[in-house]
């Protein structure tokens, strides 16, 4: 009896060391939707595989997951020379995703290291091929230019590059306060512009007032009379030239007749 019950315990044993054994040597993998898996038998690449479950032989086979989920990659302000030797500091943002697992795994060791660099390196180059108003004027474009020149480059490490934007252009503290002086200068000069073409404006508006009352003395009669009905006091003290006066539809003596 007791022989018995110690071989079936050595059973179990036996049993459960080779189950523990199996489940070291076959490995489950899970790749998810917005992942791919690069399979490797003895050490040689054999295919890419789809999101799904997979059994392999840890012995002899590997799988290695990798996220093609779009990404962000933020280069850090750099500080940059102009073509007219002037330092900016400059930061970017760039969006890019995983479109060749396999080349993005096995012709580069780190391909994230690799489209910052290519980026840091076309930022230089494009930025040193400029001035500094040049850059100032087309900040927009410059992620453009980055877009276009980087685009072929990162392709070969199995990328996908999105979009690039410059984040942030940060001018020395010197040079700053020159541009504010001339910005502050310039928006002066257009009030000044603008109040000159005010007084202009007003100088001919008056001129032709004038003119107007000069050819049809009336019209400063009826002037005088409405800024009487708008009057809200008991006295006004007006001063007319000699302009005529109708009473009772009949041309009367002027205020300067009338005073002779």
């Amino acid at each position: 009896m007791i022989q018995s019950i110690f071989a079936i315990i050595g059973l179990i044993a036996i049993l459960v060391f080779i189950v523990s054994l199996l489940r070291k040597i076959f490995v489950k993998t899970t790749i998810y939707e917005y992942e791919r898996g690069l399979k490797y038998y003895k050490g040689k690449f054999q295919e890419v595989l789809q999101p799904g479950q997979y059994w392999s032989n840890s012995l002899t086979t590997s799988i290695e997951v990798i996220d093609i989920r779009p990404a962000v990659l933020t280069i850090a302000s750099q500080e940059v020379a102009t073509q007219d030797n002037i330092s900016v500091k400059i930061s970017l943002v760039s969006s890019y995703e995983v479109v060749d697992p396999y080349a993005a795994t096995i012709k580069v060791h780190n391909y994230y290291e690799n489209l910052y660099l290519t980026l840091q390196l076309s930022l230089r180059q494009i930025v040193g091929s400029i001035k500094l108003d040049e850059l100032l004027e087309k900040r927009t474009a410059i992620g453009e230019q980055l877009l276009e020149l980087s685009r072929s480059k990162v392709a070969e490490l199995g990328l996908q590059l999105h979009s690039v934007t410059v984040k942030d252009l940060v001018l020395p503290s010197d040079l700053k306060k020159a541009y504010m002086q001339v910005i502050k200068s310039q928006k002066e000069g257009l009030a000044v512009l603008e109040k000159a073409r005010g007084e202009t404006a007003a100088l001919r508006n008056l001129a032709n007032a004038a003119k107007m009352i000069e050819n049809n003395p009336m019209l400063l009669q009826l002037r005088l009379l409405q800024t009487v009905g708008e009057s809200s006091g008991n006295t006004v003290v007006m001063s007319a030239p000699n302009v005529p006066f109708l009473v009772n539809g009949k041309k009367e003596k002027t205020m300067t007749d009338q005073n002779e």
